[in-house]
């Protein structure tokens, strides 16, 4: 397991295996970034040449591994690239590419741009999730991979002895661990982690944070098929009929004393999505296994916002069902009663989040909260709008403007989506039902799914994010990022409640 430490050092003469330091790219040639002085004056004027001769820019991402010859302490020197800048979106990155590179060292230094709270907070952040494995099921490589990790992770910073340092470097730790379970979770395949056994780990995971001396309650209420039954969840139920793991409800609530303001989080849990009738063609059920990201994301921020005790009262509501074809399944047509009443058609069983969310939503308004954000991997048309790198979020245009804010803080890129008139007619336009989930018009499917979800927020001031783009990664690794689930809006949610904290 590797250990982080914070210190005021010089990079040159830090004993460790391997010393990181960013380069920058400029018009007369890459040059070192703030936090690498020392190193520089360490090499003098051989420095250029050097750059030059290893064909070193700059870019973005660009790694080189030096051998210093004596010329540091340390034998190795990672040069990582930034590319022009030095915001916390640059530094995270880069260290996410650097703690790919470095390999087999046992312990690591980074002298990267950290010269402010935030920067701390990138280069520790940024380190650890470049990092991540998952080697559950690979057991050649499982031991190997553990045994690569450094055991030590030095982060170098001027301002080490601060106390808006040491909290940054504090809190980058605690979404760093939240985001590594989500991504866990979301890598775990399918069959092993089907509604009953996924609301398991949600309880444990929930227990666990909350032992301890000092440590921030979390309630956990998981409710069966049978109870779903009693409520009236005819969402969650509708989609989770299909299958032989029945569907669950898993509500947790953090309730810290002093708390001035409630926050609401939804999210998406859909274990496995086949598209159920409407059957997904076999090459996009692939990767079915991260529609539950969503779930993993507003789980794994709750516990977070709990383990920083932030004087923020959190309500989490997790529908959980596994999308499957069988003679029970729901078929296009069908009516389903959701949770409080209302009535929905089903046009297309492939648009199934929406209708768990809906239940949830209803579940959520019910707690009086001063704000509703639901999270789900909902749509293509998102990815179609987007890409595979920015999430959408629509909704109330105050609160969609804070998630906004958020996320740039937290690194995360999202876009603000509208919610035009003509989409809420579309969704109200069912003649035999108050709603229709779905009408297979070809333009604005996403905002038609967020205009939906609309209708069960009680008019509350709420914002949507899908996630359906950047939940996932089929690539290899960029940054920060690597191959699989990613943990995308973990750290957006909690930098939103850290801002509802500092309000009060």
């Amino acid at each position: 397991m590797t250990t982080y430490q914070l210190r005021a050092a010089n990079p040159a003469k830090t004993r460790a295996d391997a010393v990181v330091v960013g380069v920058l790219q400029q018009e007369k040639g890459a040059q070192l970034a703030p936090g690498a002085e020392e190193v520089g004056k360490a090499y003098g004027r051989k420095l250029r040449p050097l750059l030059a001769s290893l064909g070193v820019t700059g870019k973005a991402g660009e790694v080189h591994k030096v051998p210093t010859g004596g010329a540091l302490s340390s034998p190795l020197l990672v040069l990582v690239g930034l590319g022009r800048d030095t915001d916390q979106v640059a530094v995270r990155r880069a260290a996410g590419s650097a703690a790919r590179a470095v390999t087999n060292a046992a312990s690591v230094a980074i002298a990267l741009p950290a010269d402010s709270a935030e920067l701390v907070r990138a280069v520790t952040e940024g380190y650890a999730l470049g990092g991540y494995t998952f080697t559950t099921y690979k057991q050649d490589t499982q031991q190997s991979a553990q045994q690569a990790a450094p055991g030590t992770v030095t982060v170098l910073s001027a301002i080490a002895r601060k106390d808006a340092a040491a909290e940054a470097f504090e809190l980058a730790q605690v979404l760093a661990d939240a985001v590594a379970t989500a991504r866990d979770w979301v890598n775990t395949p399918p069959g092993d982690l089907r509604p009953p056994a996924f609301a398991d780990a949600v309880s444990e995971a929930a227990r666990a944070a909350s032992k301890g001396r000092g440590k921030a309650t979390v309630k956990v209420t998981v409710h069966d098929e049978e109870q779903l039954a009693e409520l009236g969840c005819g969402g969650i139920l509708g989609v989770g009929c299909g299958s032989d793991a029945p569907p669950r409800l898993v509500e947790l609530t953090y309730s810290p004393r002093g708390a001035k303001t409630h926050l609401a989080l939804v999210g998406k849990g859909i274990t496995f999505d086949s598209g159920g009738l409407s059957i997904k063609p076999a090459a996009s059920m692939t990767d079915m296994k991260c529609d539950m990201a969503g779930a993993a994301a507003v789980v794994q921020a709750t516990l977070a916002i709990a383990a920083l005790k932030l004087p923020v009262r959190v309500s989490t509501f997790v529908p959980m069902a596994e999308n499957m074809i069988s003679g029970s399944a729901t078929r296009p047509g069908d009516v389903l009663r959701m949770y409080g009443g209302r009535t929905v058609e089903v046009m297309n069983t492939d648009a199934e989040g929406r209708l768990v969310l809906a239940d949830a939503l209803v579940r959520a308004t019910e707690t009086d909260p001063d704000v509703i954000l639901d999270v789900a991997t909902l749509t293509g048309h998102m990815v179609l709008a987007l890409g595979d790198r920015v999430g959408g979020v629509m909704g109330s245009d105050d609160v969609v403007a804070d998630v906004l804010g958020a996320g740039a803080a937290a690194g995360e890129s999202h876009w603000h989506m509208p919610l035009p008139d003509q989409i809420t007619e579309r969704v109200r336009a069912s003649k035999i039902a108050d709603l229709l989930q779905h009408d297979w018009v070809r333009w604005g499917g996403g905002l038609y799914a967020g205009a939906f979800l609309r209708e069960f927020t009680d008019g509350r001031p709420w914002a949507h994010l899908d996630i359906a783009g950047p939940a996932f990664h089929t690539g290899t690794g960029y940054g920060h990022v690597t191959t699989g689930g990613t943990g995308f809006s973990v750290t957006t949610l909690v930098e939103y409640a850290r801002t509802l904290a500092a309000r009060v």
